[in-house]
C-alpha cells in the first residue's frame, strides 16, 4: 500500500509538472486564440485520442459504459469546466499573480470541502502542512496591491471548481475505470468550451492563415491536448484512488512552483526573494504533511 502511496505522489508531481511548465506555452498561444476556444481544442483533441486508445486497445472497457459511469465523468468534466471558464473570466480582470495565488487556495478548500460534505478529519501534521504550503503561494504569487475586485471573485469560483473535480475524482476512481471517467470528462469539457467558444468569442479566426500556420499554437494545442489533458488527467484519475483529495490538492500547489522555475528558463523571468521563500515553503509544506500522526483511541485521515 505505501508502494502505491508514493507511485501516486511522484505521478501527481508529475503531473503538476506538466500543467506548471505548460504555463508559458499557452500564454503565447492565447495571444493568437481566444481561451474558451483555445480550450474546446486543446480538449477535443485529448477526447479524440482517449477515444482511439479506448476503442483499439481498452475495448472491453466499453462493456461497462452505463449512465452511472456517464453521470460521473459528466460530473468531473462540469467541475473542470468551471475551473477553466471562470479562470479565463477572472484573468480579464485581475492579474496573473493574484489569479495564481486564488486558484492556488485549493490547497485549503479541498479539505476544508471533505471535512464539511464527507466529516474527514485531517491530522495535525496536515494541517500545518497546508497551512505553510498557503503562505507560500502567497510569497510566491501575490505582489503589489491586494484589493478585491470582481475578477477575484471570478477566479475564487475557479478555484471552488478545480477543488469539488479532485474531491469527486478522489470518489468516482474508485467506483469506475479510470480511462471511461477520462475520456467522458474530456468529452464533456469538449462540449461545454464549445458552446462557450460559439456564443461569446470570434471562433471564426481559429480558420486564419496566421493562427492555422503558427507553429506556436500548432505546439501548443498538441502539447496541451496530449501530455497536459488526455495524458495528466487520466494519471490524476487513475492515482487519486490510492491518495486523498486533500493531499492530491496540496501536491498540485507546486504547479505554480514549476511553471516559476520554466518562466525563468523560456523567458527569464527572474524569482524575487519572497518568490523564492514561497516556493521553499510549498516544498516544506508537502514533506510536513507527509508526517505520521498516531493517536490512541482516533483515527484521523491522513494525507499520505
Amino acid at each position: 500500500m505505501h508502494k502505491n502511496k508514493f507511485f501516486a505522489d511522484i505521478s501527481l508531481l508529475f503531473v503538476a509538472f506538466i500543467w506548471g511548465s505548460t504555463f508559458v506555452v499557452v500564454q503565447n498561444a492565447i495571444s493568437f486564440l481566444e481561451p474558451h476556444t483555445f480550450n474546446a481544442i486543446r480538449f477535443f483533441i485529448a477526447s479524440i485520442l482517449l477515444w482511439l486508445w479506448l476503442i483499439f486497445f481498452q475495448r472491453k472497457q466499453l462493456l461497462l459504459l452505463n449512465k452511472n459511469v456517464i453521470l460521473a465523468g459528466g460530473i468531473l468534466g462540469f467541475w473542470l469546466f468551471i475551473g477553466y471558464a471562470f479562470q479565463t473570466i477572472g484573468l480579464l480582470y485581475t492579474t496573473s499573480s493574484k489569479a495564481g495565488f486564488i486558484t492556488g487556495l485549493s490547497v485549503v478548500l479541498v479539505p476544508l470541502f471533505t471535512w464539511f460534505f464527507f466529516k474527514q478529519k485531517l491530522t495535525p501534521f496536515a494541517l500545518s502542512g497546508i497551512c505553510v504550503a498557503t503562505i507560500g503561494l502567497y510569497l510566491l504569487t501575490m505582489t503589489g496591491p491586494v484589493g478585491v475586485n470582481i475578477g477575484d471573485v471570478f477566479v475564487f469560483i475557479c478555484a471552488i471548481g478545480f477543488s469539488f473535480h479532485i474531491i469527486w475524482t478522489g470518489q468516482y476512481t474508485k467506483l469506475y475505470p479510470a480511462l471511461l471517467l477520462t475520456v467522458i470528462q474530456m468529452t464533456t469539457i469538449t462540449i461545454l468550451s464549445s458552446i462557450c467558444s460559439f456564443s461569446f468569442e470570434k471562433w471564426e479566426s481559429v480558420f486564419h492563415s496566421n493562427v492555422v500556420l503558427n507553429m506556436e499554437v500548432i505546439f501548443a494545442l498538441l502539447i496541451t491536448g496530449i501530455l497536459a489533458s488526455a495524458l495528466s488527467f487520466f494519471i490524476q484519475t487513475y492515482v487519486q484512488k490510492y491518495t486523498s483529495p486533500s493531499h492530491t490538492a496540496l501536491i498540485f500547489a507546486m504547479e505554480p512552483v514549476f511553471a516559476a522555475f520554466t518562466a525563468f528558463i523560456w523567458v527569464g523571468e527572474r524569482l524575487h526573494i519572497a518568490g523564492l521563500i514561497g516556493c521553499i515553503c510549498i516544498f516544506v509544506g508537502m514533506v510536513f504533511s507527509e508526517i505520521p500522526w498516531k493517536k490512541k483511541g482516533k483515527s484521523s485521515l491522513t494525507l499520505t
